[in-house]
């Protein structure tokens, strides 16, 4: 299988969605695209004219099977959000690329300081974060589905 790691378009948001929602949904959360999830309602406006980034993996059907982003918190500070990859594509180094991806983009656009919110349910991901350096802290508040976050330094 040929996977391509691509910037997102915006016809790409209704696959970014359901592709989000099928993920939460195997872990027995759900997705909420009025609230912590309307950002992928439009990527342009939370995304790439906000000094942030999106990407999206696609499949040999030009499928987008994975997706992650970069969004500005404030002029030093990023988020690390939407970091999915379907269930039957994990374990290939997928995430990896996404995350690598998004770090160097991170960089690239002037941050210092990456954060990310995320559930305790998602195991592989949340190692994954760890041996590339996050480190877990206690911010103010979490959003809805997510139970601990976790930073790091980027320069």
């Amino acid at each position: 299988m040929k996977s391509i790691l691509r910037k997102a378009e915006r016809k790409d948001e209704r696959q970014i969605l359901e592709l989000v929602a099928e993920v939460l949904k195997d872990f027995g959360l759900s997705i909420d695209p009025e609230g912590i999830d309307k950002d992928l309602s439009d990527l342009d406006k939370y995304y790439f004219n906000n000094n942030g980034w999106f990407s999206v993996i696609t499949n040999d059907e030009d499928t987008i099977i994975g997706c992650c982003g970069v969004f500005k918190t404030d002029a030093t500070s990023c988020e690390l959000r939407k970091m999915y990859v379907l269930n039957n594509y994990q374990g290939q180094g997928l995430g990896k690329m996404l995350l690598e991806s998004s770090l160097e983009k991170a960089k690239g656009l002037g941050y210092k300081e990456m954060t990310l919110e995320s559930n305790f349910l998602l195991y592989k991901a949340n190692d994954m974060y760890k041996k590339v350096g996050f480190v877990q802290y206690q911010p103010g508040n979490l959003c809805g589905r997510c139970d601990y976050a976790m930073k790091k330094q980027l320069q």
